[in-house]
């Protein structure tokens, strides 16, 4: 009788861990394949031509004016990927220490700037939608809420003092007639609290859509390459003309708000790499 009941309590704690551990194995497989990994690949050109050679690569505006860049730097935030049933997953939405970046062309690794993304859900995403700079609701946070960012910022020339905030684009070079020969620079940016200072806002968000949809799963990352045709800059949906009212303009006038809604239409999703 003794040994009979050993072994049945025995069984049954067999039967329970084994059940147990199958459990804690299919949650961990399950837990495993909720969150992936996704690239962004930023390529800055002119008209969808990319690499950009700082100081050397020339492009004539559609006013006839050359210019080239010797400093071509901007900030992206709030990324957001947008699924095939319209659902969307905000990458730390705010929060920039953690959800913004800054592309900059003198980094770029063959022409390209990579941006890696973690702990994405698994799903198959249609769309994109990218912010260009940092919104008044992260700003507005405090210094103290974005600490690591800020110095990121600072080091990178992307900043003005606290009170004015960050510089989303810094646009640098030469311009001219014939041949580029006179200096200019465009920062594009808010200064500081936009509604207490009654200034612009510049911040602005471009939805992109994927030619190919990026299924992000355990083990594929997908890479979604965007081109950035700095060709709108001058040329885009308010032709601009480089002088001496605003070759060396700074904050948020009204040329550096037509620069922005210009260079706001500059992305396109080139193609999705699915590896």
């Amino acid at each position: 009788m003794k040994i009979y009941k050993f072994l049945s309590l025995f069984f049954i704690a067999l039967t329970f861990f084994t059940l147990t551990s199958c459990r804690n194995n299919d949650e961990e497989d399950s837990s495993s394949e909720t969150t992936g990994n996704l690239q962004l690949k930023f390529e800055n050109g002119f008209n969808n031509l990319g690499d950009i050679v700082l100081n050397q690569t020339t492009q004539t505006s559609s006013s006839g004016q050359k210019f080239q860049f010797s400093t071509l730097k901007y900030v992206i935030s709030n990324i957001t990927l947008i699924d095939e049933n319209g659902g969307e997953f905000k990458y730390h939405y705010n929060d920039p220490d953690k959800g913004a970046f800054i592309v900059d062309q003198a980094e770029a690794a063959v022409g390209i700037n990579y941006l890696n993304l973690t702990e994405i859900p698994k799903n198959n995403y249609k769309k994109i939608r990218i912010g260009l700079g940092i919104n008044q609701s992260a700003y507005l946070i405090g210094q103290e809420g974005q600490g690591v960012f800020w110095q990121k910022a600072k080091a990178a020339g992307m900043a003005w003092s606290w009170a004015a905030g960050y510089i989303f684009t810094k646009l640098e070079g030469k311009y001219g007639t014939s041949s580029p020969t006179s200096e200019f620079m465009n920062h594009c940016g808010n200064m500081g609290n936009v509604t207490a200072n009654n200034t612009a806002d510049l911040y602005r968000e471009i939805t992109l859509d994927l030619p190919t949809t990026a299924r992000v799963t355990q083990s594929i990352t997908p890479a979604i390459h965007i081109l950035a045709d700095l060709n709108q800059y001058l040329s885009g949906q308010t032709a601009l003309v480089l002088d001496s009212s605003n070759d060396m303009a700074m904050g948020s006038n009204q040329h550096l708000v037509k620069v922005t809604d210009n260079i706001t239409k500059m992305f396109k999703v080139d193609h999705v790499h699915n590896d």
